[in-house]
């Protein structure tokens, strides 16, 4: 595991999906052959990046023109993610990931890894891809999907807690308006990434920093020090 926090030094903590692991392609594969399971057009990715929001069942009300009933979203979410599965295997880490993740631990700072991927299916999975040993924790969605990420960033950093991390001194690097909401409703700070599942336009609304690379990311959380000012951010 990576080296503890420390007080006073900046800890990351990291989304998985469509941010560390470059996996947009695959989402917007597995929507599309989950909606032609129930005969839905598909998206294209722009389309997508404009339409994405959660609580999932929240996405599909745009795309249907009301809310699924309990029945549509347990299969469509059961479609989305046997068709996910099939093509994720396929899918890289985003460009410069290990180096960053290797630099970041070398000065001896801390990080984290919390995903909405489900926990059993993150850990073998985020060690395979040989980057597990970067972090001093690795926890992804318990419970049902679909929902927000905010109480599993609240029992993230109740974990981490022992590591010496603090909210205030910790940045979250996602590529969702939801990783913002969940780092605000902590006290942390948050830095979103443009190439996962959702349009500049929609991460600019956030009011918080938006990227292009996680590159650019990483050197904004260094840049950030000292608490955060009392701020709100809003939901989708």
């Amino acid at each position: 595991m990576a080296n503890r926090g420390k007080h006073g030094t900046t800890h990351l903590v990291w989304d998985w999906n469509g941010t560390l692991l470059d996996d947009i392609g695959a989402v917007v594969g597995a929507t599309n052959a989950a909606f032609a399971e129930v005969d839905l057009p598909p998206l294209t990715l722009e389309r997508y990046r404009e339409t994405y929001c959660v609580p999932i069942p929240r996405f599909y009300e745009r795309l249907l023109g009301r809310l699924p009933t309990d029945a549509e979203w347990e299969r469509m979410d059961g479609l989305f993610h046997r068709h996910y599965t099939e093509r994720r295997a396929a899918c890289g880490l985003t460009e410069g990931v290990e180096e960053l993740l290797a630099r970041w631990t070398g000065a001896g700072r801390s990080q984290s890894l919390l995903s909405m991927y489900g926990h059993e299916q993150l850990v073998p999975t985020v060690r395979g891809y040989g980057i597990e040993p970067h972090f001093v924790r690795v926890d992804g969605r318990t419970g049902p999907s679909g929902g927000s990420k905010a109480l599993h960033m609240e029992r993230h950093f109740a974990e981490l807690e022992g590591e010496g991390v603090d909210p205030e001194r910790s940045v979250v690097i996602g590529d969702a308006v939801d990783d913002a909401v969940a780092a605000a409703h902590v006290g942390a700070r948050a830095v979103l990434y443009t190439g996962g599942s959702h349009s500049r336009a929609s991460l600019e609304a956030v009011g918080v920093p938006v990227v292009d690379t996680l590159a650019e990311a990483v050197a904004l959380a260094e840049s950030m020090d000292g608490p955060p000012a009392v701020r709100r951010v809003g939901g989708e």
